[in-house]
């Protein structure tokens, strides 16, 4: 809470720019000593007795707030559920092209929902959708765990894929130099 003008106390306890504290000073004092050192006068105890307010340059705090909210942010990225969707009559080619497209997904962290989609009477053959469900498992097996296994859900049967965590590779003992 920023207090330049605003400040309705007497006395405050004052923290100067560089963290050291300079006692209990009278409101304007610390107001006139954050105006000769082009800073501002922040409230930042406002339930101590006196009040605590440190000299400080706002802005400048601000925006190193909001930058540690941002680093934090792409730090802590998401990972999406991404989705793929199948037909019972997939192609050979099809197949292999979706395929790899849920391997990508999954070395990026992704979680991906499969899906087979029936229509009409495709829906009375349930077991043709659970062997491409059991394929992409099988074939994806180095980089995912199923996460949720095959149902029906109205006219689709989903699975979940989760991807395993990578293993580092074990380091190897360097092979001597060769001299001549």
């Amino acid at each position: 809470m920023k207090v330049n003008d605003q400040i309705r106390v007497r006395q405050v306890r004052l923290i100067d720019a560089d963290g050291t504290q300079r006692g209990i000073v009278d409101t304007r004092d610390a107001a006139r000593m954050a105006r000769e050192q082009d800073l501002d006068l922040v409230l930042v105890g406002e339930q101590a007795q006196p009040p605590v307010a440190k000299l400080m340059d706002y802005g400048k705090y601000r925006y190193e707030l909001q930058q540690q909210a941002k680093e934090t942010r792409k730090r802590s990225r998401q990972h999406d559920m991404k989705s793929i969707k199948f037909r019972i009559k997939i192609d050979k080619h099809d197949y292999e092209t979706k395929v790899n497209h849920i391997r990508r997904f999954l070395k990026d962290g992704h979680k991906v929902k499969v899906t087979i989609m029936f229509r009409g009477r495709e829906r009375t053959h349930p077991e043709l959708g659970q062997e491409i469900l059991n394929r992409v498992a099988a074939d994806t097996t180095q980089l995912a765990a199923v996460d949720s296994a095959p149902i029906i859900a109205g006219m689709d049967m989903n699975m979940v894929l989760r991807p395993l965590v990578p293993v580092a590779p074990a380091p190897t003992a360097a092979a001597p130099a060769a001299t001549d």
